[in-house]
C-alpha cells in the first residue's frame, strides 16, 4: 500500500520529471536555435577571418613604416645640431684673416655636406611618414582606437618639422641665405688676394732669355688658398663669377702695365690709300719687336699665370684658356697690333710696301707657334678669325704689289731723267730693290707667300699635278724679275730720247747701262739676267762710249789738222807772217771748241770712278796727241824759220818744255770732267782761261820771244 510519504515523493518526481522534460523541450529548442546560428556564424567565419588577417598585416606594416622614419628622422635631428653649431661659427668667423681662410673653406665643405645630409634624411623620413599619415587617416577600424588622434596628430607635426628642415639646405643657398653669404665672403676674398698680389709685369717678372718667364706670378701660399677657394665656389656653381673677377683684376693689370710701355702708336698710326708707307716706316720696325715682346714676354707670362691659378685638377682644362683670352681681349694689346698691320695693308701699292709686308709676315710667321700655343682652343675663337683675317691681308696685298711691279717700273718712263746724265733714281733703286726681294731674308718669305696664295687658287686634287704646277710657278718667278728688269731697260732707252744734246745722251745710256753691267754682275739679280744679257750690257758701255767721243771731243782734231791750208809756206815776202796768222786761226778755233765743250760738259756727270777715268783717257788720247803734235810742230817751224833768217840759235828746249807744260794742262782739265765738284759757279770759265793762257803761252809768247832774239 502506498503511503502518502511515497505519493508525496512520486508527485515530486513528476514534477521533476515533467519540469526536466520542459526544460529539455526548451533546450531541444535553443539547441535547434543555437546551430542555425552556429551554421550562420560559420558561413560568415571565412569573411571575419579574412579580415582580421588584413587588419593584422596592416598593423604590421605601419609598425615598420614608423619604425623606419624613426631612423632618419633622429639622423636628422643630429645633423641639424651640427648645422646649428657650424651655423654660429660661420657667421661670426671672417675669411678676410689668413688664419681663418683655410678653417673657414673647410668649415662651409662641412657645412654643404651636413646640409646635404640633413636634406637627404629628411627626405626620407617624410617619405615613411607620409605612408603612416595616410594609413592613419584611410583605416577606419584604428579610428576606434583612443590614441589614434594624438598619434595622428604627432604624424602631421612631425612632418611639419622634417619638411621644414628638407627645404633647410635650399633656402641657405637663396640671397641672404647662410651658404650664399659664405660664398660671397670668398669671393670677396678670392678678389683681395689677387688684388694684393698682382703687380705691372715690369715691377715684378725677370727673365733667364728671350722666350721664357721664369717668375710664378703668384707666391705658392697664394696660390693654394685660391685655389681652395676656387675648388669650393666651382662646385657650388659659382666659378663663373671667379672667373669674371680674375679676368677683371688681371686686365686692370696688363693694362698697367701697357702704360709704361711705347705703345700709342699702335692707336693713333692711320693710312688711306694715297699715302706712302715710308711716312710710318720706322712704325713699322718697332711693331716687330714690340709684337714679339708682346707675344713672348707679356702674353706667354699672362697664359701662364692663368694656368697656375685655374689649374686643371683644380676646375678643368678650359677655365684657364677662358680666362687668358677674355683678359686678352678686354686689354686691346693684340687687337692693336692686328689693326696697326692692317692699317699698313690700307697704304699705297707702292714697291717698298712689299717689304714691309714681308717683314709683317715674317714676324707673324716666327710667332706662329706661339700664336697656336697660346690661342689655339675654342676659347680662342675670336682672336684667330682675326688674326687669319690679318694674314689672308698681308699675303694678297703683297702679291698684288708683286706681280705689279714690271707695270710700276714702266709707269716711271715719262719721268724726268737726270739733267747731268748721271744715274736715274729709279734705276739704281729698282736695282738694290730687286737684289733686297733675292736676298737669303726676303726670297723665302716672298717664295713662301706666292706658293701660299698659290694655292688657295689651286685647289689641285693629284700631287703630281701639284708637283708640276709648283715647279711652273718658281719659273714664272724668275721670268717676272727678268720683266722688271726689262722694263728698266725700256725706260733707259725712252730717258735717252728726251735730251735736246744727243752727246749728253750717250753719257746718259753709257752710265745707265755700266750701272747694269757692275752693279749685278755677282748678284742675286745679275744671276736670274744671266751671263749673255750681263755681256750685253758691257757691249752697250762701249758702243755708247765710242760713239760719244767720235761725237764730242773727236770733232777738235780736225781744227789743227785740217789740210785745206798747208803748213809750210814760203818764208819769203810775208810767209812768217802767214804761218802766224794761220796758226793763231787754228789755235783759236781750238781753244774756242775746247772751251764751249768743256763748259758744257763739265756740269756732267760719270758717278762711277771707273768709267770716269776710261772715258777721260779716251778723251785724252782723242785730243792731246793731236793738240801737243800740233804746237810742236808749230813752235819747230817758227824756230826754223828764225833761224834761218838771222843765223842766230833757237830756244828749242824752252819751246818743248812749254808744249810739255800746256799738254799736261790739257790732260788735268779733261780727266777732271765729270765730277760733281766741277759743277760749282765760274770754275769752269777760270779753268779755260788758263789753258787758253797756256796755249798762247807756248805760240804767241814764244814766237814773239824768238822774233826779239832774232831782231
Amino acid at each position: 500500500m502506498t503511503t502518502a510519504v511515497e505519493l508525496d515523493r512520486l508527485i515530486a518526481a513528476r514534477d521533476i520529471l515533467r519540469n526536466g522534460i520542459e526544460k529539455s523541450r526548451d533546450m531541444a529548442c535553443a539547441v535547434n536555435e543555437t546551430g542555425c546560428r552556429l551554421e550562420e556564424m560559420k558561413q560568415r567565419l571565412p569573411a571575419l577571418e579574412d579580415s582580421i588577417k588584413t587588419i593584422a598585416r596592416k598593423c604590421e606594416v605601419n609598425k615598420f613604416r614608423v619604425d623606419h622614419a624613426v631612423g632618419p628622422a633622429a639622423a636628422a635631428l643630429s645633423v641639424y645640431n651640427v648645422v646649428n653649431r657650424l651655423q654660429k661659427w660661420l657667421l661670426v668667423a671672417d675669411p678676410h684673416d689668413s688664419d681663418v681662410l683655410i678653417p673657414y673653406i673647410s668649415k662651409v665643405k662641412r657645412l654643404e655636406e651636413a646640409l646635404r645630409f640633413l636634406t637627404e634624411n629628411c627626405k626620407l623620413a617624410v617619405l615613411w611618414l607620409e605612408d603612416v599619415a595616410v594609413l592613419l587617416q584611410n583605416n577606419a577600424l584604428l579610428a576606434q582606437y583612443d590614441g589614434h588622434c594624438f598619434f595622428s596628430d604627432h604624424v602631421r607635426k612631425s612632418l611639419r618639422i622634417l619638411r621644414n628642415l628638407q627645404a633647410m639646405e635650399e633656402r641657405s643657398r637663396l640671397d641672404g641665405g647662410l651658404l650664399s653669404d659664405a660664398f660671397t665672403k670668398l669671393e670677396k676674398e678670392f678678389r683681395h688676394l689677387l688684388v694684393e698680389n698682382t703687380y705691372p709685369l715690369k715691377q715684378q717678372t725677370c727673365y733667364t732669355d728671350t722666350t721664357t718667364v721664369s717668375l710664378i706670378a703668384y707666391p705658392l701660399p697664394v696660390v693654394e688658398k685660391l685655389q681652395l677657394i676656387l675648388k669650393r665656389l666651382a662646385v657650388n656653381n659659382r666659378l663663373d663669377r671667379c672667373m669674371s673677377i680674375y679676368t677683371e683684376v688681371r686686365t686692370l693689370n696688363f693694362q698697367a702695365t701697357l702704360q709704361a710701355l711705347d705703345f700709342d702708336y699702335l692707336d693713333t698710326t692711320s693710312l688711306s690709300e694715297f699715302d706712302s708707307i715710308q711716312s710710318i716706316e720706322s712704325c713699322i720696325e718697332k711693331w716687330s719687336g714690340d709684337l714679339e715682346y708682346a707675344v713672348k714676354h707679356l702674353l706667354e707670362f699672362e697664359y701662364r699665370v692663368s694656368n697656375v691659378v685655374f689649374d686643371k685638377e683644380v676646375v678643368g682644362s678650359d677655365v684657364s684658356n677662358i680666362c687668358f683670352a677674355k683678359t686678352v681681349v678686354r686689354c686691346g694689346l693684340l687687337q692693336g697690333f692686328i689693326k696697326f698691320a692692317n692699317t699698313i695693308t690700307k697704304g699705297k701699292k707702292e714697291a717698298i710696301k712689299l717689304l714691309k709686308l714681308l717683314d709683317i709676315f715674317a714676324s707673324l710667321n716666327e710667332l706662329r707657334v706661339d700664336f697656336n700655343r697660346l690661342f689655339g682652343g675654342q676659347t680662342c675663337a675670336e682672336i684667330q678669325t682675326q688674326m687669319r683675317d690679318l694674314i689672308k691681308k698681308v699675303i694678297n696685298e703683297a702679291c698684288d704689289i708683286f706681280w705689279e711691279l714690271p707695270t710700276q717700273v714702266e709707269s716711271q718712263r715719262l719721268s724726268t731723267p737726270p739733267a747731268d746724265g748721271g744715274i736715274p733714281r729709279l734705276l739704281s733703286f729698282v736695282v738694290d730693290y730687286s737684289n733686297e726681294l733675292l736676298s737669303e731674308y726676303y726670297r723665302p718669305l716672298l717664295t713662301q707667300i706666292l706658293e701660299i696664295h698659290w694655292s688657295w687658287n689651286n685647289n689641285l686634287i693629284h700631287k703630281e699635278d701639284l708637283d708640276k704646277q709648283r715647279q711652273q710657278f718658281l719659273l714664272n718667278e724668275e721670268v717676272h724679275y727678268k720683266k722688271i728688269i726689262k722694263a728698266l731697260e725700256l725706260n733707259i732707252q725712252a730717258w735717252g730720247r728726251t735730251y735736246k744734246d744727243s752727246t749728253l745722251s750717250y753719257i746718259f745710256l753709257m752710265n745707265s747701262h755700266w750701272y747694269l753691267c757692275n752693279n749685278l754682275k755677282g748678284t742675286e739679280i745679275g744671276d736670274v739676267m744671266g751671263d749673255a744679257w750681263l755681256r750685253g750690257q758691257e757691249e752697250c758701255v762701249e758702243h755708247y762710249a765710242s760713239v760719244f767721243v767720235r761725237e764730242s771731243w773727236g770733232k777738235l782734231a780736225p781744227l789743227l789738222t785740217d789740210q785745206e791750208e798747208g803748213m809750210q809756206v814760203s818764208f819769203s815776202g810775208g810767209g812768217t807772217a802767214v804761218l802766224r796768222d794761220s796758226m793763231k786761226r787754228r789755235i783759236k778755233a781750238f781753244t774756242e771748241a775746247f772751251d764751249e765743250m768743256y763748259k758744257k760738259q763739265c756740269h756732267w756727270v760719270v758717278p762711277d770712278p771707273g768709267l770716269r777715268w776710261r772715258i777721260c783717257q779716251l778723251l785724252v788720247r782723242a785730243v792731246v796727241p793731236v793738240y801737243s803734235n800740233f804746237i810742236l810742230s808749230c813752235v819747230s817751224n817758227l824756230e826754223v824759220e828764225a833761224t834761218e833768217k838771222d843765223g842766230t840759235i833757237s830756244p828749242t828746249l824752252a819751246g818743248k818744255r812749254c808744249v810739255n807744260n800746256s799738254k799736261e794742262s790739257l790732260e788735268n782739265m779733261l780727266c777732271s770732267l765729270f765730277q760733281r765738284k766741277l759743277a760749282r759757279k765760274h770754275s769752269t770759265s777760270a779753268k779755260s782761261r788758263h789753258l787758253i793762257g797756256k796755249i798762247k803761252n807756248v805760240v804767241t809768247n814764244h814766237f814773239l820771244s824768238t822774233s826779239s832774239a832774232a831782231a
